[in-house]
């Protein structure tokens, strides 16, 4: 009987729009959680594996040994493709020329991601038997011969190399890197039992089966081996990857608390509009059970038509912004399965505990009210309803980010948004007691309303402020990412190192490229030394860790050292100062923290079996992302006199020739020269001076970034659709009341043009202060990312001050001018008539 009621109930309110509201509401949240986490999700994947050609796979396994045979049989169980590679050093020797190269032994099938990059062209063909291919720089080295040999075997040069896919950065490795077959390694001789050699297991497939490979293989690995993939920091992209990342969850997120927020709106409005109902319900005998069930069906109805509704829109958003999407973007799909549960965990987590408070109150509406209006029954806490709306906006940020770092600071943002919210609505209900219709002008009127509909206007600020303050933020984030992006890689970045640079060769190497108009950045000098201990205390190596010993953990490695006397452009200083006496170094701040360095602190170094002491004067922040020669520890020239050294540096060389002189410290080619002459001459006349082309790695760095950029421009879409519907459905809310305040007002003599301009004010102002708050929000919420999440320098946005209302005033008004339009064309009679 209950069901039944319900049932019909729930028909005639839906052909009446009664439910259409909260209906909206949920759809909105599901479409929006499901849409852009499916989009997020395509968009994240897609940039995950365009910058996996960047190591050639998904994953790797680095490692010294060849690995246990069980690892490769549990990568095919799972479907995985793999390959195996070697990478040792040797010499190889053309007629009286010598050179030392690093091998790149391949299988057939490799690369897994991306293409070898001839001179001639891109090609996934491997060389064959009995043939080397080999780096532009060997070439000239050696006199482009015909053919080398290494080892105990003669190879033909058949095909020059511009790049691996995983050729990596790494100007340092000086040495020309060659490409042979895995089969060719017996024919050399070269590797003997205790020769150095790297293994490189590469693996590429699906990411649910990688995930299963990584969780099962990666606890097996000892301190010696490294699992590798593009955000291991190893891939230029990493830092980029990371941060697109970051934001797309953060775009998803803040749909989420978007969401949320109109779920809350469309209840609280859903069950106000109710109270005379259940109040008649209990005068006519209805029992508080079947009350109970009444609207608990009407809940769950509702709930599941947003939800279906929600999923369809999810589905058709996604399948919509795909066929905009580039074909290389496109083509990535991730499973449909997350975004759905996704989707229909928000609808009913959300329906259920944005409505709970709302329908609590409901449900405790007096019978008396038939009689008296103004009785709302039991007035439940407040804490509770933002308990139970904080409890379900930070569930359901876990549930998607994984990261209490993005939760927490959308949670903070929404606590203070409702601070701000409770402080103005105090106030407005303060001013507001002895206000009543004034409507001497329309200003008079749109405050007097503003204030006589305090509680009502504070619940629509949540609306306006929240869409507000989700655009501010995500249109202020995408916009510092790409800007920082921009900086890290400029048009003219460098596309050529120079390592292993004589002290001799420094006058000769600057007059030729003064002579061939080429201006090249700073020469940085580079010492190998080791970090021995620390404040006194000996370091000890990982592996010394594993097997007991006790102490301080260092750097199991080398380090390049260099000096300089002033700040590295590209370098940020943390804290103390730059290093001006002989006995002080700066340190960047990665391994600082790592090692537990301080200012004050002091280093002892191993450098030539001699040792150097000095202390820690600064801390520094390192953009490693920007392809520029980059230190982990940088001293005075005094501090590292007494040691030898080689210098290295880089320049940009157009890929044509050009009259065009060098500014901004990048190199031009400046005297009509081809580029592939300049960097011959500048081999055959500096044959100990290495240069790695990295041009290649530029281009498809941009290309990347390109397309990061294209996905964040895409979600800001996406939130401006989002926040576009909210609006909508905040300005709806207040439809009813506004009804029987136009009739009595018309039925008084109030004018057609007051009504509107006093409207337009009104909304104007709610708009007005809506984005005041969205601006003191966005800047408390912005801080946190950049300092917490994004690591972005801060700064305050000053023109939103002036911008944020102003906007939000005029789209707040045109959006409730153009809501009530039908109501402000109507008469007194006919508004009359709609509201009895």
């Amino acid at each position: 009987m209950e069901l039944s009621l319900a049932w019909r109930l729930f028909k005639r309110e839906l052909q009446q729009g009664q439910l259409l509201l909260i209906i909206l509401a949920i759809t909105l949240a599901v479409l929006s959680v499901s849409g852009l986490a499916r989009v997020s999700e395509r968009l994240q994947v897609a940039i995950t594996g365009q910058a996996s050609q960047f190591i050639a796979a998904d994953r790797i396994i680095d490692s010294p040994v060849k690995i246990d045979a069980a690892i490769l049989t549990k990568a095919e169980d799972l479907g995985l493709k793999h390959v195996t590679n070697m990478q040792f050093n040797s010499m190889v020797y053309s007629g009286d020329k010598f050179q030392l190269v690093t091998v790149r032994a391949v299988e057939t099938g490799y690369p897994l991601k991306g293409d070898i990059e001839l001179t001639s062209g891109k090609t996934k063909a491997l060389p064959q038997a009995g043939e080397i291919w080999f780096e532009t720089r060997l070439g000239g080295l050696l006199g482009y011969p015909k053919s080398i040999e290494l080892g105990n075997n003669e190879f033909v040069l058949s095909n020059e190399i511009s790049r691996l896919p995983d050729a990596g950065f790494n100007p340092f490795a000086s040495s020309p890197v060659v490409l042979m077959r895995m089969e060719d390694v017996a024919k050399t001789g070269v590797i003997q039992p205790g020769s150095r050699v790297t293994y490189l297991y590469q693996f590429a497939g699906d990411e649910a089966s990688l995930t299963a490979f990584e969780q099962s293989v990666k606890p097996l690995l000892n301190s010696t081996q490294r699992w590798v993939d593009v955000q291991s920091g190893d891939s230029p992209i990493a830092g980029a990857v990371k941060r697109a990342e970051r934001f797309l969850l953060l775009a998803s997120l803040m749909g989420i608390a978007l969401a949320c927020a109109a779920i809350g709106i469309a209840a609280q409005r859903y069950c106000q509009r109710h109270y005379d109902v259940v109040a008649m319900l209990k005068t006519f005998g209805a029992s508080a059970k079947q009350i109970r069930l009444l609207f608990g069906t009407h809940l769950l109805l509702v709930t599941l038509m947003g939800i279906v509704l929600g999923i369809i829109g999810g589905v058709l958003l996604d399948f919509g912004i795909s066929y905009l999407l580039p074909p290389e973007i496109a083509a990535y799909s991730p499973p449909l399965t997350r975004p759905l549960l996704l989707g229909v965990s928000t609808g009913l987590i959300s329906a259920f505990m944005f409505s709970a408070y709302p329908l609590m109150r409901l449900l405790a509406i007096p019978p008396l009210r038939v009689l008296q209006r103004q009785l709302e029954g039991l007035q439940l806490g407040m804490w509770l309803h933002l308990l139970l709306s904080l409890g379900a906006m930070a569930l359901l940020g876990y549930l998607y980010s994984q990261s209490w770092a993005l939760t927490l600071t959308v949670v903070a943002a929404v606590l203070l948004l409702g601070v701000l919210l409770s402080v103005l609505g105090f106030v407005m209900i303060r001013l507001g007691h002895s206000v009543g219709m004034k409507t001497t002008n329309p200003l008079q009127l749109a405050l007097a309303g503003l204030r006589r509909r305090a509680r009502q206007n504070a619940v629509q600020l949540v609306g306006f402020s929240a869409a507000l303050v989700l655009l501010l933020t995500i249109l202020a984030l995408r916009q510092d990412l790409l800007n920082e992006w921009q900086k890290q890689l400029p048009e003219n970045a460098p596309n050529y190192f120079l390592v292993n640079i004589a002290p001799d060769d420094a006058k000769p190497l600057n007059d030729f490229m003064t002579a061939k108009g080429i201006v090249a950045t700073d020469i940085y000098p580079v010492i190998r030394g080791r970090l021995t201990q620390i404040n006194g205390e000996v370091l000890i190596s990982n592996e010394q860790s594993e097997a007991g010993e006790k102490g301080r953990v260092g750097i199991s490695r080398e380090l390049n050292l260099t000096w300089r006397n002033t700040l590295p452009a590209n370098n940020e200083l943390l804290e103390g100062h730059f290093n001006q006496a002989a006995d002080e170094v700066s340190v960047e701040s990665g391994v600082a923290d790592r090692l537990g360095i301080g200012i004050g602190d002091k280093l002892t170094y191993v450098i030539d079996n001699q040792e150097l002491t000095v202390k820690v004067a600064s801390i520094r922040a390192v953009h490693w992302e920007t392809l520029q020669p980059n230190f982990f520890m940088i001293f005075t020239q005094e501090a590292l006199a007494p040691f030898a050294y080689t210098s290295m540096a880089s320049f940009y060389l157009n890929d044509q020739s050009t009259n065009d002189q060098a500014t901004n410290g990048q190199a031009l080619s400046a005297d009509g020269t081809p580029k592939d002459a300049v960097i011959l001459a500048l081999i055959q006349q500096f044959p100990t001076i290495s240069i790695i082309d990295v041009g290649a790695m530029v281009g498809q760095l941009r290309q990347i970034i390109e397309q990061v950029s294209l996905s964040l421009t895409l979600v800001l879409a996406l939130v401006l659709l989002a926040s576009a519907l909210v609006l909508i459905a905040q300005t709806e809310a207040g439809m009813a009341t506004r009804q029987r305040e136009l009739a009595v007002l018309r039925t008084f003599g109030a004018s057609g043009w007051l009504l509107r301009s006093a409207t337009g004010l009104e909304f104007a102002l709610l708009g007005g202060i809506a984005g005041v708050l969205a601006v003191i929000v966005a800047e408390f919420a912005l801080y946190l990312l950049k300092t917490q999440v994004f690591e972005l320098n801060v700064y305050m946005h000053w023109p939103w001050w002036g911008i944020a209302p102003v906007s939000g005033a005029l789209i707040v008004a045109l959006l409730g001018v153009w809501r009530c339009r039908q109501l402000l064309s109507q008469s007194c009679s006919e508004l009359l008539k709609a509201g009895s």
